[in-house]
C-alpha cells in the first residue's frame, strides 16, 4: 500500500450489536472524515444481476430469493444460522468480494484517514487493511435493550448474533482505543469529536 503523505490512513471501526458503532459512525461522517461500511458492502455484492446472487441462489434454492429477484437475508440467515458449513461456505464467496468492495471504496477517500465500519472487523480478517482499531463498547444488558428496541427482534435471535461475532473480551484485545457508549447520544458525539481530533494529530494512523 502507498503510504505516501496524501495516503489516508484507516481506522477500524467495531462494535457489538447494539453498540452504537453506526450513531458514532454518522458523526465521524458530519466531521468530514470518509466512512465505507462493510455492511453496504456485503449489500452490494449480492444485488440482482451480480454474479453472488445467482451462485447463492444455485447453492441454497430459490427459496433464498424474494418474488422481485433480491435476496430473501432473513431466509438465508435462517438456513446458515443452523449449519456452520453453510455460513462457511457463504462467507467464502462472499468475503474476497466484500474485501475488494471496501479495498476499492477507501482508495477513494481523500479525509486525512478514512473509517472502515464492520462489525466482523477482527472475525472476517478486515482488521488487516487497518492501521488502528477503534471499538465501540456498551454493556451486554444495554446491547440487548437497544438491539430489541431498533429491530423488532427476539431476545433469542439477539443471543445468537451476539454469539456469532467476536467475544466483547476478543474485540477489546484488538482496540488501540475504546469509547463506552454507555450515555446519551450528546456524549457519544463528544467523544467522537475528541477521538477525530486527536486522530488529525497521527501519522499513519500509530503515533
Amino acid at each position: 500500500m502507498n503510504t505516501s503523505v496524501n495516503t489516508p490512513w484507516v481506522l477500524g471501526l467495531t462494535g457489538g450489536i447494539g453498540s452504537g458503532k453506526s450513531a458514532a459512525a454518522q458523526r465521524f461522517i458530519e466531521l468530514g472524515v470518509h466512512v465505507v461500511d462493510a455492511d453496504h458492502a456485503s449489500r452490494w455484492v449480492v444485488e440482482p444481476g451480480r454474479p453472488a446472487l445467482a451462485q447463492i441462489a444455485e447453492h441454497f434454492g430459490p427459496g433464498v430469493l424474494q418474488a422481485d429477484g433480491q435476496l430473501d437475508r432473513g431466509a438465508l440467515r435462517a438456513l446458515i444460522f443452523q449449519e456452520p458449513q453453510e455460513r462457511r461456505w457463504l462467507e467464502a464467496l462472499l468475503h474476497p468480494l466484500i474485501a475488494r468492495e471496501i479495498a476499492d471504496n477507501l482508495a477513494s477517500a481523500t479525509s486525512p484517514y478514512a473509517i472502515l465500519v464492520s462489525p466482523l472487523l477482527i472475525e472476517a480478517g478486515q482488521r488487516a487493511i487497518t492501521q488502528r482499531v477503534l471499538v465501540v463498547d456498551a454493556p451486554q444488558p444495554l446491547q440487548i435493550a437497544r438491539t430489541l428496541l431498533r429491530d423488532q427482534t427476539s431476545e433469542e435471535q439477539v443471543q445468537a448474533i451476539l454469539k456469532a461475532q467476536a467475544s466483547r473480551e476478543e474485540r477489546l484485545r484488538h482496540a488501540d482505543d475504546v469509547l463506552v457508549n454507555d450515555r446519551d447520544l450528546a456524549w457519544l458525539h463528544s467523544e467522537v469529536e475528541r477521538l477525530h481530533h486527536f486522530y488529525l494529530t497521527l501519522r499513519g494512523g500509530q503515533s
